[in-house]
């Protein structure tokens, strides 16, 4: 076995093709067919069934590839790094949930890159991508986010995955309203008072191995029936400032952001759900120090939140 069989077994697994696989890798279909026979029996397994659906991995195959494309990655990640004596680019990649302590932490970041070339990825997603751009797409970093009810399940994948993990942040739901909104002047507020209410909600909702319907239960409440689902978090924040009766559940939101869009937050107890931000990594990544600096501003950006809200 060598890294040629592994981005042959990879590629097969893309394309679901022997012939499309053989024709990106410009090669003979009849050599890749054969290649990847020498690779199933000097490991043992069976790694693709043929079906209707094409070469489908078998479920030692999807194991071996997961591993594969890991491998793969960071090969391809120390060559850029040293070949022609290293470019000397500055690289790092996080997928992270929608929350803005940490875009906040992020533009902080941003704002300490060193002079010189940079290679910087910043992607807003879900868990499931989060975790999939790990696996797949060579991002070094992730944060997911989940109920804390459903961590057993996120647990269970990342186990499965080889994936490692450390707690960054947990919080409870707070409600975000307009600071005119007549609720805004409520010492109280109870889930019935948003009956009427419009929210602004994410439709990205993830949980390993539970049915979306399931999810969605999960996260909504029977006495909203109107929503709007936004994917893009500024794009939330207008519709919130200028639709007059939505609202939306957030994690703490920075004061100057607050008052850019004229919104306030304020805890409801009947509808406080317990969330986790949890920071993902591959088994046996080591953090560089740019790493070390963004899971830094990350937490300094809860803490201070947390500081604002316990006043």
């Amino acid at each position: 076995m060598n890294i040629l069989h592994l981005r042959y077994a990879v590629e097969v697994e893309r394309t679901r093709s022997i012939s499309k696989a053989a024709e990106n890798l410009f090669m003979n279909q009849s050599n890749l067919s054969r290649s990847i026979r020498e690779l199933e029996q000097s490991l043992g397994i069976t790694l693709f069934k043929r079906t209707s659906k094409g070469m489908i991995p078998t479920t030692q195959g999807e194991d071996f590839l997961r591993h594969a494309k890991r491998i793969i990655a960071e090969i391809d990640e120390v060559e850029a790094l040293y070949k022609n004596g290293g470019d000397g680019k500055v690289r790092f990649s996080v997928s992270v949930p929608r929350a803005s302590y940490i875009s906040a932490a992020f533009a902080d970041f941003a704002a300490e890159l060193p002079d010189g070339p940079a290679e910087v990825y910043y992607k807003e997603t879900n868990s499931l991508r989060a975790i999939n751009n790990l696996l797949e797409s060579n991002y070094r970093l992730g944060i997911i986010r989940f109920q804390t009810t459903f961590e057993s399940y996120f647990k269970a994948m990342l186990h499965e995955k080889d994936l490692q993990s450390e707690p960054i942040a947990d919080y409870a739901c707070r409600l975000l309203i307009r600071a005119d909104d007549p609720l805004a002047r409520r010492g109280e507020i109870a889930i019935s008072d948003l009956a009427d209410y419009t929210e602004i909600g994410n439709p990205d909702h993830y949980v390993p191995s539970l049915p979306f319907t399931d999810v969605i239960k999960a996260e909504t409440s029977e006495v909203v029936t109107r929503r709007i689902y936004v994917y893009e978090r500024a794009s939330q924040f207008d519709i919130l400032s200028k639709v007059p009766r939505t609202f939306m559940w957030v994690s703490s939101i920075p004061a100057d952001l607050l008052e850019k869009y004229g919104l306030c937050q304020l805890p409801c107890a009947e509808g406080e759900r317990v969330y986790r931000d949890l920071l993902i990594y591959r088994k046996g990544y080591h953090f560089t120090p740019l790493d070390r600096r963004f899971i830094q501003l990350v937490q300094a950006h809860k803490t201070v939140l947390d500081l604002r809200e316990s006043k």
